[in-house]
């Protein structure tokens, strides 16, 4: 009998396995002790045999689906998804066949009517569920856990002071956002440095929200977003600094150049840009193996791609930018995402209502076991180095040698990089 057999399986399986763990399957039989912390309850045959199988994609897709039931801790049940993979998710066949078909996929996935719908597919699903679990600010990227940054709220605050301190914002000063978010780095640049601040994002919900907030704050000659593509931002009038925060994930490899081609004409000579955005853990893989990256492009991140940092660099330094400075803050999002986890794990019953209200009971209970898989599978991720995160700070050169103690800067960058971490 097949069940009996992947029971087996299972059976032969579990003593490697760094937590305790039971399963039950269709029919009733229990495989494992009784005071487990993760059990697992199957409801089809097949969601058994992948597990058998170790194929953590395709158990996803079967819990979200409602195939598989989880008793226990997410921590715990991640623990237990890495332990059943038989190689790194990083690991990637390559080749020029391989390259050539990520080249083709990115190129179907990105135009500019896709990336429209699926920044929106993401974003869009409930404000108000989205507050449920980000911090008051609303900041939906990976914070800064600096000394004395005891929390989420602490640590995104310092976040979004670090991009700002990299930058050298100063009052007056034009800055572009691109992917404003709920608008927290806009609205903390105008605030505290005295910038003029300009956002662009695609999604409607955040549009409407960032432009409520910048009323309600009496910002509006001082702050202004617009739903629009970064690719039809006029180019005649450059600003001063720029700031790419989570957005480039979005963009792909086939256009990457494009990308870091605009801003650079975006950029007046001299200027400063931060790119801030997770990056492949791997070199040559464009999404997490083993059915993970699958799961993300099918409940979460529709387009998204990951590319490593060096591919990044390349084709900043191939659109006239010069890197200055790199930071490496992988540990610090898998803090953020298990904040993030355990936030929405406190109020899955008002996750649930709320979206309910947003997209009836029977897509609320999909969307919300999606993000609950996704928030602490992604923390796992970053802690295993599978994917981390990047912030590149970039000039584009003005030409001008200068003269003194400055010779040769060519733009606002100073010599040493203290001045970021300024008490």
């Amino acid at each position: 009998m097949l069940q009996q057999r992947v029971a087996k399986l299972i059976q032969n399986r579990m003593g490697a396995w760094p937590v305790s763990a039971a399963f039950i399957l269709p029919g009733g039989q229990r495989v494992g002790a009784r005071d487990t912390a993760v059990t697992l309850e199957f409801k089809q045959p097949s969601a058994a045999l992948e597990l058998a199988r170790g194929r953590i994609g395709a158990l996803g897709e079967l819990f979200v689906e409602g195939a598989i039931d989880l008793h226990g801790s997410l921590r715990d049940l991640m623990s237990l998804a890495a332990a059943l993979l038989s190689r790194s998710p990083t690991e990637s066949p390559a080749g020029w066949w391989q390259a050539l078909r990520a080249q083709a996929r990115s190129l179907r996935l990105h135009t500019r009517q896709r990336d429209a719908a699926q920044v929106q597919f993401h974003y869009d699903v409930s404000d108000d569920f989205y507050a449920l679990w980000l911090d008051p600010l609303r900041v939906y990227s990976c914070a800064y856990y600096a000394q004395g940054a005891p929390d989420l709220a602490a640590a995104q605050q310092a976040k979004l002071d670090h991009i700002c301190r990299k930058l050298m914002l100063r009052p007056g000063e034009r800055l572009l956002d691109i992917g404003a978010g709920w608008g927290g780095l806009l609205l903390w640049a105008c605030e505290h440095y005295g910038v003029k601040a300009t956002g662009v994002t695609l999604s409607k919900n955040q549009h409407a929200y960032l432009s409520r907030l910048i009323e309600s704050k009496g910002l509006q000659g001082r702050a202004s977003v617009r739903l629009l593509d970064y690719r039809d931002l006029d180019e005649r009038e450059p600003f001063d600094k720029i700031a790419s925060v989570g957005m480039f994930e979005h963009v792909g490899r086939a256009h990457m150049g494009t990308y870091f081609g605009k801003v650079a004409r975006l950029l007046r000579p001299g200027g400063l840009v931060l790119n801030h955005g997770i990056t492949a853990g791997g070199t040559e893989h464009t999404q997490l193996g083993a059915g993970m990256g699958d799961f993300i492009e099918k409940y979460i991140f529709p387009g998204g791609e990951l590319l490593h940092v060096s591919v990044l660099l390349q084709n900043l330094a191939q659109a006239g930018l010069e890197m200055v400075d790199t930071e490496n803050l992988r540990p610090h999002y898998a803090r953020t995402l298990w904040d993030w986890s355990d936030a929405l794990e406190g109020r899955l019953e008002q996750a649930r209502t709320i979206l309910q209200r947003s997209a009836g009971a029977a897509h609320a209970d999909k969307t919300l076991r999606a993000y609950r898989l996704y928030l602490a599978g992604s923390a796992m991720s970053f802690e295993r180095g599978w994917i981390s995160l990047h912030q590149m700070l970039a000039t584009r050169p003005s030409r001008d040698l200068q003269q003194g103690a400055l010779r040769g800067a060519q733009s606002a960058y100073p010599f040493q990089r203290d001045y970021m971490y300024a008490p």
